[in-house]
């Protein structure tokens, strides 16, 4: 079977449903469908999961609904990056349990990564859930309500090697119907000591290239103009095909998926900086409709810390990325993840992360105090002894950086004209658009007759702070 045949077969086989939402007001009987409520926290997998989760539910005639109090069945898709990020859920379980009290068939659920890393402890010691279901185990998903159904508990948190949910067609959750999210790999083999994603996702399997293909190829038929490519390293993306042996790297998926169509944007998140090659940034280079955006994070610019970290570069190998980057898309912005108060990490080490922030010029970046992880390498082997108020001083002195590199980075933008990709209304006010340049930088914008979300249009910059700019649509 050649490659189009191949993608027309499986858009055939596996057409994607939008999200649909009965009358919370409707009353329900035995024979009407019931009603699931979904919250999804942490990391863009996180929802784009929750998207596949909400597939099987319809395939066993439960529908998403927005009201809480309507549903059947009550999920959770979970982060356990963070000890703060567990609080948070635990917290929120309590406010559910308020409601079961009053509905007590209702059924409360924690998936994904917290559900990977308590395991049993969630059903027999805190008692605050029925079901218990890992990353890996979702479509095991109706065969655990039913449990639940005759009064047993229900859980399943096995991972698997194998398990890519290819053959899923995802229902678009809270679509905005411009932009989408689609998973190509699953799992992580990079053993950071800080990390617990390897014990909550598994290891690294990727995804058949083609079903990839075919869903960003309905995406767009469907009026969608930008999918994200997620990965917990799409560096790492591998796929050899089983009749000819033909092996696709990230780049060859990259290009495949531009291809699809001119007005297709594609995003990709998360590179690893001992990953990403220049065949990537070639390809980038190549197609106007890959985003000149690359989030690659650096947790700390002190190569020791680095090396305690187990992130298998330095600090100058980084900065040759972050040059390539510079000469091969010289448009291109780039953001980045910075961890604060890693095990031992001194004055001068915190410096070492300032200054890099300031050299790679981040437009953005997701920073942290360092949060000791049960099972993790970091906490079996070093002392998380840095005080709390020293971590908080110096994440305080790297937000403070950092805004003043975002303000700057887009005080450097006005004047310029961007073609701007139409989201929707702005958060403000109903009467502006907002949308993202090809730089993933926020633009906000009068409305103009004529246009609509899923539209290109081009804005010319008048003003700017540190996370937005502000303009006008122009002629091209």
């Amino acid at each position: 079977m050649n490659p189009t045949e191949n993608i027309d077969k499986l858009m055939d086989e596996s057409r994607q449903g939008e999200a649909f939402y009965i009358s919370d007001n409707e009353p329900v009987t035995d024979t009407y469908v019931k009603r699931f409520y979904i919250e999804s926290y942490g990391c863009a997998m996180n929802f784009s999961d929750s998207e596949i989760v909400a597939s099987i539910l319809s395939d066993c005639s439960y529908v998403p609904t927005k009201d809480i109090e309507h549903a059947h069945l009550i999920l959770l898709n979970t982060c356990s990056i963070r000890e703060k990020a567990e609080d948070t859920i635990r917290q929120r379980l309590k406010v559910i349990n308020k409601l079961k009290y009053r509905k007590p068939d209702t059924m409360v659920g924690i998936l994904g990564c917290m559900a990977e890393r308590l395991k049993q402890s969630l059903l027999e010691e805190e008692k605050l859930v029925d079901l218990v279901v890992g990353p890996d185990a979702y479509r095991d998903l109706p065969g655990l309500i039913n449990r639940v159904e005759d009064g047993s508990k229900g859980i399943n948190v096995l991972l698997s090697r194998e398990e890519t949910y290819a053959d899923i067609s995802p229902i678009r959750l809270e679509s905005n119907g411009v932009t989408a999210f689609i998973s190509i790999m699953r799992g992580c083999d990079n053993m950071c000591s800080f990390c617990v994603v390897p014990f909550t996702r598994g290891r690294e399997r990727s995804r058949d290239p083609f079903t990839i293909i075919a869903e960003a190829t309905h995406l767009f038929e469907k009026g969608f103009r930008e999918v994200t490519l997620l990965g917990q390293n799409v560096d790492s993306y591998k796929w050899q095909h089983p009749d000819t042996n033909e092996l696709f790297s990230f780049a060859n998926l990259l290009e495949l998926v531009a291809q699809v169509h001119p007005d297709l944007r594609v995003r990709f998140s998360t590179s690893h900086p001992k990953d990403i090659t220049d065949a990537v940034l070639h390809v980038i280079a190549k197609y106007e409709n890959i985003c000149d955006y690359i989030h690659l994070p650096v947790q700390s610019g002190n190569s020791r810390i680095l090396s305690m970290m187990n992130r298998t570069y330095d600090r100058d190998w980084y900065m040759n990325r972050i040059m390539a980057i510079r000469t091969i898309l010289p448009e291109a912005t780039v953001s980045s993840d910075i961890i604060t108060g890693f095990c031992s990490e001194t004055d001068e080490e915190h410096l070492d992360t300032l200054s890099l922030m300031s050299w790679a010029d981040f437009s953005m970046s997701y920073m942290f105090m360092y949060s000791e992880r049960p099972g993790t390498l970091a906490a079996r082997k070093y002392k998380d002894d840095i005080p709390d108020e020293v971590k908080k001083s110096r994440l305080s002195e790297i937000v403070a950086l950092q805004n003043d590199i975002a303000r700057a980075h887009n005080a450097r933008d006005i004047g310029k004209t961007f073609k701007v990709l139409i989201e929707g209304d702005s958060r403000k006010s109903n009467d502006e658009f907002k949308g993202r340049t090809s730089q993933n930088k926020m633009v906000v914008f009068p409305k103009e007759p004529g246009f609509k979300p899923g539209d290109y249009v081009h804005v010319y910059i008048e003003s700017s702070n540190s996370a937005t700019l502000k303009g006008h649509i122009v002629k091209p």
